[in-house]
């Protein structure tokens, strides 16, 4: 036991009152945290450095189920609804042959006897409203899956992020198309008879 620690760390007039059991106490502890603390860890080994901590946590990442707390799953379907919600706003290749498609069928329904109204709407108004629900499809499509990743708790910030302008792209697509169908924004142009 050395003394000069004891009088270092406690008082002198404490230890004689006590009748020295505090200097035991206090000696006692620090010889245990020198001597044997350490080594009585089974899971600390003294030539273990940092390297070793930084490989024990890489273990433990990996050990990690794969999607649960990483947000890879959640990560991409946010990006899919912002890709959708946009190419629910700019129109698809889809919506494109569709709208050709109505407007064949519509010149083929009018081409001998159908009066100048029944063009117009056969030709151009069915393509139109074609366009509008192939694009609100795809605006759904993208409301639907952003909500989904809202809802689902425990997603990095810019998980959230990516869904939220998802969802703001998807409703922006979805009023378009439902004002297009619904000739809201501009009406099909009449025909003089």
């Amino acid at each position: 036991m050395d003394i000069k620690t004891t009088e270092k760390t406690g008082p002198a007039g404490r230890d004689e009152k006590d009748g020295g059991a505090a200097e035991t106490a206090t000696a006692g502890g620090l010889d245990g945290a020198l001597d044997g603390d350490l080594t009585d860890d089974p899971d600390t080994d003294p030539a273990d450095g940092p390297e070793d901590d930084l490989e024990d946590g890489l273990e433990d990442e990996a050990a990690a189920p794969a999607g649960k707390e990483t947000g890879v799953g959640a990560g991409a379907a946010a990006v899919v609804s912002a890709a959708l919600g946009a190419v629910a706003l700019t129109g698809t290749w889809t919506g494109k042959v569709v709208s050709e498609r109505e407007t064949l069928v519509g010149q083929i329904k009018t081409s001998g006897s159908g009066t100048p109204a029944q063009q117009i709407s056969e030709i151009y108004g069915d393509a139109w409203h074609s366009t509008a629900l192939v694009n609100g499809a795809f605006a759904l499509v993208a409301l639907i899956v952003a909500v989904a990743v809202l809802v689902l708790p425990r997603h990095p910030s810019w998980v959230r992020a990516v869904a939220t302008a998802g969802a703001v792209l998807a409703g922006l697509g979805l009023l378009l198309s439902i004002g297009t169908y619904f000739d809201l924004f501009l009406s099909l142009p009449t025909a003089d008879s």
